[in-house]
């Protein structure tokens, strides 16, 4: 089953600086057919601002995927962490039992990321952060893992939940397959060109909520760059 969720679909709102958009329910936007897809709680398609963003805030029992799609975004935290997280790379904040953070365009051009949370299936633990380069290279005609809750993905950044983050790079005309296993959900969304799934085209910022697949086939309609989250 693919259900497509148009980006014009989404709900959001529009700050002057921030720009977001909200696949799933979230903040001012609520809509009871889109709370969560398994455990995958909330992606968001922000559009921020040079020389602005989010300010020192809280967060607590919910793992944080930042998937950097244009410019870059600085992160600081109470841990004392700071990084500039790059165009395709990714960060993770591993919330635990309490963290503030702030999360800042400090450049002079627009920042576009994808945030996507993930509701945690290990609690109780310490806060962590990290983030690590993605070279488009790496993920050419197949899928990577980015983030994972599996310790068999080494060189993932480890997320604290039955889940796993993962990116292609498509060129028109390839097609890449990622074997998820009936009993799993997957939510796609091409961070930029065009994609087909049996027989779904599934544009840039689109949505595709799939579930009773046990091998997701996707070809690229256009040249495309891919996020999939493979959720419990």
């Amino acid at each position: 089953m693919i259900e497509l969720r148009p980006f014009d679909s989404l709900g959001g709102a529009n700050h002057g600086w921030l720009d977001a958009k909200h696949h799933f329910s979230f903040a001012g936007y609520h809509d009871p057919a889109r709370m969560h897809w398994g455990n995958l709680r909330v992606w968001n398609d922000d559009t921020i601002a040079p020389q602005t963003g989010f300010p020192p805030h809280p967060h607590r029992d919910m793992e944080i995927i930042t998937y950097v799609r244009e410019g870059a975004i600085t992160h600081q935290d109470s841990l004392g962490n700071k990084g500039r997280t790059e165009a395709g790379d990714v960060q993770v904040m591993s919330a635990g039992t309490g963290i503030r953070h702030s999360e800042y365009n400090l450049e002079d051009v627009t920042t576009r990321i994808f945030q996507i949370w993930i509701l945690p299936t290990r609690d109780g633990e310490a806060p962590s952060w990290g983030a690590r380069p993605f070279p488009k290279g790496e993920r050419s005609g197949r899928f990577v893992t980015l983030a994972s809750g599996y310790d068999n993905d080494n060189d993932a950044l480890p997320i604290r939940t039955d889940a796993r983050v993962v990116g292609a790079t498509l060129r028109a005309g390839e097609s890449a397959e990622y074997p998820i296993g009936k009993d799993r959900k997957a939510y796609l969304v091409p961070a930029t060109g065009a994609v087909q799934i049996d027989d779904v085209r599934v544009n840039a910022r689109d949505g595709a909520a799939i579930s009773d697949m046990d091998v997701i086939r996707i070809t690229a309609i256009e040249d495309s760059e891919i996020v999939l989250v493979d959720a419990a």
